[in-house]
């Protein structure tokens, strides 16, 4: 397993002065990530991006909040992209109101972190694979342009967890694996089943921060679920890393552009 402090996520990059400290996600990506972006003049003064991508409102801030934050503290451009907007997520309400309430507090927990917010088109407890949502997640990272991506776990007991990482892997592939691509923990035992971490990041100094993005959820019961899964949860990652509270990542690596893909 590979170990990453907090103080090794920091490195300097190219053109940077010594000391100034500039966001590489785990080292695995600081060759790819750290090159693939000095060296290209087109890129030069724009800031790298990253994609948290989640089914539901809450999914992104609960499974990666701390993590975006610390590249948001570095310099990234994070963007939220929230696959539906919760419509099955408030008993007693029709889909559109609950959907209503809940970007709202999308919106309210982006500001806390300072992400930026996207929504996509499926609807919360009803989403589909097909050829039209798979073309719409390719067009979102075509769009964004990302150099790396945060999802859900593919293994997991929840339906729109679950095509939410396949649309995501598919479009990792017919991009031409043009980005790093992450595998975040929902609720394991719960929801994410059979998660063995690649990568630790150590999100002692954010932790407050993230569970207040997480508050902003307010029609979710979130302290609830703070109390008796994501804290618990971070606090059981931190004893693996040796730290107060961590979130945990499986690094999907070993792939290769096949050549019928047309880029």
């Amino acid at each position: 397993m590979k170990k990453v402090s907090r103080r090794n996520w920091l490195k300097t990059s190219a053109g940077v002065a010594a000391g100034a400290a500039a966001l590489s996600l785990p080292s695995i990506l600081q060759a790819s990530s750290v090159d693939r972006l000095s060296g290209s003049e087109a890129n030069k003064g724009k800031k790298r991006k990253a994609l948290v991508i989640g089914a539901h409102p809450d999914d992104p801030e609960t499974i990666a909040g701390g993590t975006m934050i610390l590249l948001l503290e570095a310099g990234w451009d994070v963007v939220c992209v929230y696959l539906t907007r919760g419509e099955a997520g408030i008993k007693g309400m029709s889909g559109d109101e609950a959907a209503a309430v809940r970007e709202k507090e999308c919106i309210a927990a982006c500001k806390v972190t300072g992400a930026r917010y996207r929504f996509m088109s499926q609807v919360d407890g009803a989403t589909v694979i097909n050829k039209e949502k798979y073309d719409e997640m390719l067009q979102v990272i075509n769009e964004e342009k990302p150099e790396l991506v945060i999802t859900h776990w593919p293994i997991d007991t929840h339906r729109d967890h679950r095509i939410c990482s396949i649309l995501v892997y598919d479009a990792w592939r017919y991009s031409g694996y043009s980005f790093d691509l992450f595998y975040a923990e929902a609720m394991s035992g719960n929801q994410s089943m059979k998660f063995v971490p690649t990568d630790y990041v150590d999100i002692s100094s954010v932790a407050e921060k993230k569970h207040e993005a997480c508050l902003c959820h307010v029609s979710q019961d979130m302290p609830d679920l703070l109390d008796n899964w994501h804290i618990p949860m971070e606090k059981f990652r931190g004893m693996e890393y040796w730290c107060d509270y961590a979130e945990a990542f499986i690094h999907l690596t070993g792939h290769r552009a096949p050549s019928f893909i047309k880029m």
